[in-house]
């Protein structure tokens, strides 16, 4: 099976690509998504998110899936990788919406 989110994310390492971008349903990755005490991320680190990772922040086929294609990319040589919607997107592109994950 091809996973919809690790496959562009191989693709963008093969092609050397510096940012990856992943949309989605929502404009940030959050931690507690959905609970009270939610928590909007603008920024994380590939180590952060391997720790929210094994803390079990994210959901199997919804957000989990999308960190962890954006930790390979990072870890296989690209520079940044952002996850927002479609709506935030050129926002994002500018820094100003989505979640920036940096190596």
């Amino acid at each position: 099976m091809i996973d919809k989110d690790l496959a562009p994310s191989l693709l963008a390492r093969e092609l050397k690509a510096e940012t990856l971008i992943i949309s989605t349903a929502v404009e940030k990755v959050c931690l507690n998504y959905g609970k009270p005490d939610q928590k909007e991320l603008a920024s994380m680190t590939v180590a952060e998110a391997r720790q929210y990772i094994a803390e079990g922040h994210f959901k199997p086929g919804s957000m989990l899936p999308k960190v962890q294609a954006v930790v390979e990319f990072l870890e296989g040589g690209g520079r940044e990788a952002i996850i927002t919607d479609p709506e935030h997107l050129a926002a994002a592109m500018q820094g100003k919406a989505g979640t920036r994950v940096t190596p």
